[in-house]
């Protein structure tokens, strides 16, 4: 069972934990810019500038997504992995991804290379960060995949059809929607920020409604809210 990571510390932020909090729910939960962002506070009497609420987002977005990670329950032991190009900067990116069965974000990883080399880099991220071996691996017809699942994982059943890997791949409509409307990331580096911190935060607040009743699904918005509240530190500070 892991620990509970301390509530992120506050201090010299003029601004409470109530704002902060929810300007970045705002940013990473809808398809919003910081000037959106921006106006949206505006709207309710708090003057805020959008370079402050980057700020924010790229100090406490990949903190809050990070407990969030730890809270959630045990992921599946059907793992897909997918990978898509990203144009950064005139230059072709490979963005890895692996998904369980259930459409659960597992980790991500952007690679300036598709081969050998880059499949195992990935493969040890992802063992690294859930710490158990799948029964399954599903991944599409890539060499690369086999090679590094010999290497890594050769006790593993490995699956390889594209049709059997339908859930990976839309699995990237979510970031690939944030990339049109950001026009596109800066960098590698701010990709990789970005996306670590959207996939958790996105998923956590976006769960699979068709799956539940209207009260259902009312009640478990609550209570994921009452969750992001809990890790922000807002009831502490209330």
């Amino acid at each position: 069972m892991n620990t509970p990571s301390p509530t992120p510390t506050y201090a010299g932020y003029r601004f409470p934990t109530e704002i902060i909090s929810h300007a970045v729910w705002l940013y990473f939960r809808f398809s919003l810019s910081y000037r959106d962002v921006e106006e949206l506070l505006a709207e309710r009497g708090i003057v805020v500038t959008y370079a402050t609420i980057r700020q924010w987002c790229q100090k406490f977005g990949q903190q809050y997504a990070n407990q969030l990670r730890r809270r959630r329950a045990k992921t599946g032991d059907k793992w897909h992995r997918d990978a898509v190009f990203l144009t950064i900067n005139g230059k072709l990116h490979s963005l890895w991804r692996a998904v369980d069965q259930h459409g659960n974000v597992l980790d991500i990883l952007l690679q300036s290379r598709r081969n050998k080399r880059a499949a195992p880099k990935f493969f040890r991220k992802l063992l690294k960060g859930c710490q158990y071996v799948p029964r399954v691996l599903i991944t599409d017809k890539l060499g690369s995949y086999g090679a590094a699942k010999r290497e890594l994982l050769p006790s593993v059943e490995h699956r390889q059809h594209r049709r059997l890997n339908n859930r990976a791949e839309h699995s990237h409509q979510p970031p690939r929607q944030r990339e049109r409307i950001m026009r596109r990331f800066t960098s590698a580096g701010h990709a990789q920020r970005f996306l670590s911190a959207f996939g958790p935060i996105r998923e956590h607040f976006c769960p699979r409604r068709h799956r539940f009743k209207a009260q259902e699904y009312r009640a478990e918005r609550a209570r994921r809210m009452a969750t992001w509240n809990e890790i922000t530190g807002v009831q502490l500070a209330a």
